[in-house]
Formats: C-alpha cells, sequence, structure tokens
C-alpha cells in the first residue's frame, strides 16, 4: 500500500519530500547507518533495542549528529500515530555530513517481504558467498556486496546468501542471522563476527527462558549435516528453517525447533513488543 508520510529530522512530512541530494556525497558513499524495525498492530516492535544499535552502529563508523535516543524514539511513535496501516516496516536512515548538526535523520514506512507460509514447513535454501563485513557489528548503508549476493541468491531461486568468512566459517546472511540446533542447544556463529540482530536477541531471549542452552562455535558448511536442524531469522521472517545451504542438504527441521518457533510466535503475541 502507498503510504502518505514519512519523518525528517524529528519532522513529520509528506512523502513527496522523501528525497536524497544526488551531491551528498555521503550517502552514495554509504556513509550511514540504518535499522528495520516491524510494526504490527500500532504495536513497534524491540523499539529501544533498534534504537540502541542504531546509535551503537553510528558510534563505530565515527558518524556524529545530533540525535538522542529519546528525540529516535518519540520520532518514530509520531509517524506510526500519523500511519494509517496496520502491519508494514519502518526503515531508519541516519546519514553523515561534514558537520553534525547537518546529519539526516528519515524514517520512511515501507511494505514488508513476508516469506510464503511453506518455507515454514518445508525450510529455505540458501546459496553460499565468500565475504565478511567491515564492520560487522555496524549496520550500514555500505551494502554493494550484501546486496550482489542476495541478488544472486534469489536468481538461483534461494531465500538468501549464507556468508563465508576466510576461516571457511558460515557466519550469516545478507540480512538475516545463521543457527544450528543439536538436541536443545542452540549454536550461534561467534558473536564478534556478525551483526547482531534484533530478532535474533529475542530469539535468544525466548532460548534462556525455556530451557534452551546456547553455545558460541565456528559453523563448517561440512558439518551441517551433523546437526539435527539449521534456521534463520530476521525481521520479516522470525524463524525459519533451513533445508540447503549451497549444495548441502540440512536435516528437516527437528521438534525443538518447531517448538521454538512456536514460542516465539507466542512471545510476538504476548510481548506487546518489549523484552
Amino acid at each position: 500500500m502507498p503510504f502518505k508520510y514519512f519523518s525528517k529530522n524529528c519532522e513529520i512530512r509528506p512523502i513527496d519530500e522523501a528525497v536524497v541530494s544526488l551531491d551528498r556525497i555521503e550517502y552514495t558513499y554509504g556513509f550511514g547507518v540504518y535499522e528495520a524495525v516491524r510494526v504490527s498492530n500500532g504495536i513497534v516492535y524491540f523499539l529501544d533495542h533498534h534504537v540502541e544499535r542504531l546509535l551503537g552502529s553510528a558510534l563505530i563508523i565515527g558518524l556524529e549528529h545530533p540525535f538522542s535516543g529519546e528525540m529516535l524514539k518519540k520520532a518514530i511513535l509520531e509517524l506510526v500515530e500519523k500511519t494509517e496501516a496496520e502491519t508494514y516496516n519502518l526503515k531508519v536512515l541516519l546519514i553523515g555530513a561534514p558537520k553534525k548538526e547537518d546529519a539526516l535523520l528519515a524514517i520512511l514506512c515501507l511494505n514488508p517481504f513476508f516469506p510464503d507460509k511453506k518455507m515454514y514447513h518445508e525450510g529455505v535454501e540458501l546459496s553460499v558467498t565468500q565475504y565478511e563485513r567491515l564492520y560487522p557489528h555496524a549496520k550500514t548503508l555500505n551494502m554493494l556486496q550484501s546486496y550482489l549476493s542476495y541478488r544472486d541468491a534469489r536468481t538461483k531461486g534461494c531465500y538468501d546468501s549464507a556468508l563465508i568468512n576466510r576461516r571457511g566459517c558460515i557466519t550469516e546472511g545478507t540480512r538475516t542471522n545463521f543457527f544450528t540446533i543439536k538436541g536443545n542447544t542452540i549454536y550461534t556463529p561467534r558473536e564478534d563476527e556478525i551483526l547482531l540482530g534484533v530478532t535474533r536477541k529475542a530469539v535468544l531471549h525466548v532460548t534462556q527462558k525455556n530451557g534452551y542452552d546456547l553455545e558460541e562455535r565456528d559453523i563448517y558448511p561440512e558439518d551441517l549435516r551433523e546437526y539435527d536442524g539449521v534456521f534463520l531469522t530476521s525481521t520479516s521472517s522470525k524463524i525459519v528453517p533451513i533445508r540447503k545451504v549451497g549444495e548441502i542438504d540440512c536435516p528437516p527441521a527437528p521438534e525443538e525447533l518447531k517448538r521454538l518457533m512456536k514460542l516465539f510466535g507466542e512471545f510476538l503475541e504476548e510481548s506487546k513488543g518489549v523484552f
């Protein structure tokens, strides 16, 4: 659906004013950070965590700006109040400038991409790409390699691409976090090598509340068959099983993963966007 408004520097504006000048070098060079935030029935999910990560990303790349966390939250909630749609995503962009007072904060409403329901039952396929993010903990606008990897994955009929580091380990997807499961233990790639997704954080919160164990480890593609299951997380997809990574077939989703998917769905309904 079309949206009528966006927020620019904490002010509601008509959507036709949502433009960035072609000569804004900070934007064309990717000197900016962003967040994708889920909104459902007027509830902004995990707002504090998204704002915290946006500000943290800006700090990592040295992007100075005049916006506080409270200003960001207020601007987001004002736009949500003005928007009539029930379910959509917010894209929060913070773009740098030579002077911090000239930084641009733009918040846009976007139609979300939801996986087909059969993907939750059958699992999805991932391609593989050799790539490491420059600043793993910063969600920046410098996304060329991720874009190319994702485009290649979609061309091959895959849901996303698994990123492989120089040691041959799977770290994450281009826009998803990656996990394996064995018994009631969840395995995650090493946190210092990945973008710490907000949905990932929420899923780990649910695992800790429901008796799952968590372990960081190197996860190699050739070892995926040794696990009971493999899955990914993201804002739009929540938890989706993975059935294939490159040429490697993964086991069908085990009961413990199905249980976690159910628990996470219940958590989203009950949490009202806060944890």
